[in-house]
């Protein structure tokens, strides 16, 4: 693993310009601080992950509630995963790849692959089910933004009777 991705103390040095709740989450949960460059590699790594995809707080209040939130389940369920935090531009660069309908999110990974996300802000047994339910879940294919794919030449309009 590369130490710079797993050293919280490194990732809070590399983020001045986060809110201080989004320290405290790489701080309480030993996050790595990713961009689009480090991405794949840190989730590509063996065992369950939790990818954190926080948005401006100044634009989307709940980002802070899921900063408070993502230490809580992390300390639920015994630290049985990684934690990585994806700032606002990261975000919004690798939140097409999971087709998210709302902010904040995270989505879950195991050995990379997909699992499941959770977007916008949910009580509190809300989560914690729906985290031991994508812990549980097999792989899958991650949803994508809905963007319809034709072949070349095919028409738009449905086909008649």
């Amino acid at each position: 693993m590369n130490p710079s991705l797993a050293d919280p103390a490194l990732n809070t040095a590399l983020s001045p310009a986060l809110h201080p709740l989004l320290t405290r989450l790489v701080t309480e949960t030993g996050a790595a601080l990713l961009d689009p460059s480090t991405y794949d590699g840190w989730a590509q790594q063996p065992g369950a992950a939790m990818v954190v995809f926080a948005e401006d707080p100044d634009r989307f209040k709940e980002t802070l509630d899921l900063a408070v939130i993502v230490p809580e389940l992390f300390a639920a369920a015994q630290r049985g995963f990684r934690v990585a935090l994806l700032p606002p531009a990261a975000s919004r660069t690798l939140a097409p790849r999971y087709g998210f309908t709302r902010w904040p999110a995270f989505v879950m990974l195991r050995d990379g692959q997909y699992l499941g996300a959770v977007d916008g802000i949910r009580d509190w047994d809300d989560y914690v089910a729906e985290l031991a339910r994508l812990l549980a879940a097999e792989p899958s294919r991650p949803p994508t933004v809905g963007i319809p794919v034709l072949a070349a030449g095919a028409s738009t309009e449905p086909p008649c009777h």
